[in-house]
């Protein structure tokens, strides 16, 4: 079973090197949308099983991550594969959208 990891800008470019689709939230601890996020990022790790890495990075704790990926407002989803953006959501998306999404980047 998959589980949602928590990326720092140290970790970073580690999770981009896998040949895995990546599958990104850009959250805060603070934003009611991001909290109803979590649950179901936490079904979607799940539903990939190993086919894909499902991550979280706090704003507040990564400003530098956010503002290298033009995060403005949270939260904000990104499918990134081989290093490229491959897919981006702005605000609470379903279990459905998000397989979906990976699925199209090879998940």
């Amino acid at each position: 079973m998959s589980q949602v990891i928590h990326l720092t800008s140290g970790a970073f470019p580690k999770a981009m090197a896998q040949s895995a689709p990546l599958l990104i939230d850009f959250w805060a601890p603070w934003c009611g949308p991001c909290r109803m996020q979590g649950p179901i990022l936490d079904e979607v790790a799940k539903g990939v099983d190993g086919k894909a890495i499902v991550a979280k990075v706090n704003v507040d704790e990564e400003p530098g991550l956010a503002s290298q990926f033009g995060v403005r407002n949270i939260p904000t989803l990104m499918v990134i594969k081989e290093g490229q953006v491959m897919d981006r959501m702005v605000g609470v998306q379903s279990v459905h959208v998000l397989l979906d999404a990976l699925a199209k980047a090879g998940a």
